[in-house]
């Protein structure tokens, strides 16, 4: 049993590090993503739904469809709901908005949860990997001091058993601190993406349903 609690150390120390680069690796992966779903800038934005707008004037919807699936657009989210919205637009106007949004859920918001869920998993994990580093020191200084009587126990030596055993748990903290802090800035910038791609979609609505009245 000894033998699987000191082995059970440097497993821990392992897990916290491989849920450590993991954790980041989402982090960073989730704002790469993020970036390229969103317009670099408000001013962006209205500068192509100007141009949507002024092709939708002349009923180009063509050109429309043309110019989301161009490079500049087709990785980020309100082209690609716009072209969408354009394939569907014979539905109506209430039909097709409850499309789009089943379309942003599924194609957009699912990916970004998924990812941002293994955040909330490890910033949960990681304390608790931490504790049982801690009790399985504890367990193994215990039995050292069970045994002190026999063959006698350097104090030094025990101290740094139960030194080591704490240590995996602020190594646990230090891992899920930093990584709960991340994982709030992501969710922010989900929630902004989401804001803006509804703000987007509904003014291409309303020019939408304009040139389709005409």
């Amino acid at each position: 049993m000894n033998s699987v609690l000191e082995w059970s150390g440097p497993v821990i120390y392992t897990a916290l590090g491989i849920a450590a680069l993991y954790g980041v690796f989402c982090v960073v992966l989730l704002i790469r993503k993020i970036q390229q779903k969103r317009f670099s800038s408000e001013t962006a934005a209205e500068q192509f739904l100007d141009d949507v707008r002024g092709r939708l004037e002349e009923r180009d919807f063509e050109g429309v469809a043309d110019m989301c699936d161009s490079p500049p657009y087709w990785s980020k989210a309100t082209p690609q709901m716009i072209l969408y919205a354009l394939h569907h637009r014979d539905r109506g106007p209430n039909k097709l908005r409850q499309l789009l949004a089943e379309k942003f859920e599924r194609d957009v918001l699912a990916d970004l949860e998924y990812r941002h869920s293994w955040i909330g998993t490890i910033v949960k994990t990681a304390p608790m990997l931490g504790l049982l580093g801690t009790v399985s020191g504890m367990i193994l200084a215990f039995a050292k001091i069970a045994v002190a009587q026999e063959g006698g126990t350097n104090p030094s030596e025990l101290a740094e058993n139960i030194s080591l055993a704490l240590f995996t748990t602020a190594m646990g903290l230090t891992v899920a601190i930093p990584l709960t802090l991340l994982g709030a800035m992501v969710q922010v910038r989900i929630g902004k993406l989401t804001d803006a791609v509804q703000e987007h979609v509904s003014i291409f609505m309303h020019d939408l349903e304009a040139a389709l009245s005409d």
